[in-house]
């Protein structure tokens, strides 16, 4: 009983007290891929920690001192392993159903929307194939709309999109520092966690970690795409750009240079800071890496 409690309130910790403190830590607009990284750890830590407390207040102290052995004997992944006092009952086919719904959830609304991802997705190419015209020399697609807007179709079939708008209003420096932003997008397969946190999100509305994990993630994910631009053309140039299609509207499957938090990206690129120092970056990833594994050692009483 004592683990299932500890294991309850370190769910809550991370569902809601620490998405906050991550959404504000300076250190994770200074670098986007480990703040990615983190975020995707909290999730993974969250559904792990609920999971075993519902598995242990089910099963009580029946296996809690067993060790990791005897718990994954329970869960009948280990042939051989001590599995309590006697032969399993239905009750305890019960409580290990319910930990494994709680895993399952997150990961069949994953399939859900990845498949409503590539229906839109595949609409869109459709559409581009009737009005879109090729244009070899941006590697992009041109399509006649009044408003600004660059985005990118992300995934096997990928397509960098323009509007005749955008060319009208942007210089070719400013052309290019945007179209460099929506292939960092397709090179980087940003639509892999954006969908995660997506099916998160819907697997557990409410919840705060789903909540700021969804609009985080979207919100660094076009700040890592921002960096890789700036790596090969002026700040000042894609700041232009950004401005220029920010009013642009894009399809649900695509990523836009407008993007999510347009002001916070904007005074990111024109003021730049230096990135966390190497040995700090390395144990943010190490940290978030071993979150998950925090709820095992509780839920074996190690």
């Amino acid at each position: 009983m004592i683990e299932a409690v500890a294991l309850a309130v370190y769910a809550a910790l991370v569902s809601a007290a620490a998405p906050p403190l991550l959404a504000r830590a300076r250190w994770a607009h200074r670098a986007p891929a480990a703040a990615v990284l983190a975020w995707q750890g909290l999730m993974a830590t969250f559904v792990t920690a609920v999971a075993l407390a519902i598995h242990h207040l089910g099963l009580g102290d029946q296996h809690a001192h067993d060790g990791l052995t005897g718990f994954l004997g329970a869960c009948g992944l280990v042939v051989g392993a001590p599995a309590g006092a006697g032969p399993h009952t239905l009750r305890d086919g019960l409580v290990l159903a319910a930990p494994v719904a709680i895993v399952l959830l997150p990961a069949a609304w994953l399939v859900h929307c990845v498949r409503q991802v590539r229906r839109a997705r595949q609409r869109q190419l459709d559409m581009l194939a009737l009005v879109g015209e090729p244009a070899p020399e941006y590697g992009a697609m041109i399509v006649d709309y009044g408003v600004p807007a660059v985005y990118c179709l992300p995934g096997r079939r990928s397509r960098v999109v323009v509007t005749r708008a955008a060319l009208d209003v942007l210089s070719e420096d400013q052309l290019k520092a945007v179209l460099e932003h929506e292939r960092a997008h397709i090179m980087g397969r940003h639509h892999l966690p954006k969908v995660l946190v997506e099916a998160f999100s819907r697997a557990f509305p409410g919840l705060p970690l789903a909540r700021h994990a969804k609009e985080q993630t979207n919100l660094l994910l076009e700040m890592i795409a921002d960096d890789r631009a700036l790596r090969l053309h002026p700040r000042e140039a894609l700041a232009v750009a950004m401005c220029e299609v920010a009013a642009g509207r894009v399809p649900q499957a695509a990523l836009g240079a407008g993007g999510s938090g347009v002001l916070i990206r904007l005074h990111r690129v024109l003021t730049p800071q230096p990135g966390p120092h190497r040995t700090v970056w390395w144990g943010i990833v190490m940290a978030t890496v071993a979150a998950p594994l925090l709820p095992l050692l509780v839920a074996c009483g190690l």
